[in-house]
């Protein structure tokens, strides 16, 4: 690997690091819930988008570095993405039970912290 596809990867991981917040067992709980169910946009089938991506984030943060492919760091910048301009449309008032709060928490980013 170049010194740039290498930083490249560093950066992402760095990213997705500071994005996710929730432990994988925080994260895999969290999933179980019906709260964690009911939102996010379902394309067709019964799980949504963002709730199979936080399956995803739990085996993603099981994950040691350096057998991470291409394809788990593509989607840690697609989790970063999403976190980040979900959090610029934080609603006003209290957030606890929000939709808004429950689909961030699917993609592994609990504002509440």
């Amino acid at each position: 690997m170049s010194g740039g596809n290498e930083k490249e990867r560093q950066d992402a991981i760095d990213r997705f690091g500071e994005d996710v917040n929730m432990a994988p067992g925080e994260l895999e709980r969290w999933l179980g819930t019906d709260e964690s169910r009911d939102v996010g946009q379902k394309d067709g089938g019964t799980e949504s988008t963002g709730h199979a991506s936080g399956r995803r984030i739990v085996h993603l943060l099981r994950t040691r570095k350096e057998d991470l492919s291409e394809d788990d760091l593509a989607h840690m910048r697609k989790v970063s993405g999403y976190v980040r301009r979900h959090l610029g449309q934080r609603p006003e008032g209290a957030i606890k039970d929000t939709p808004w709060r429950y689909s961030l928490m699917n993609w592994g980013h609990d504002p509440q912290k």
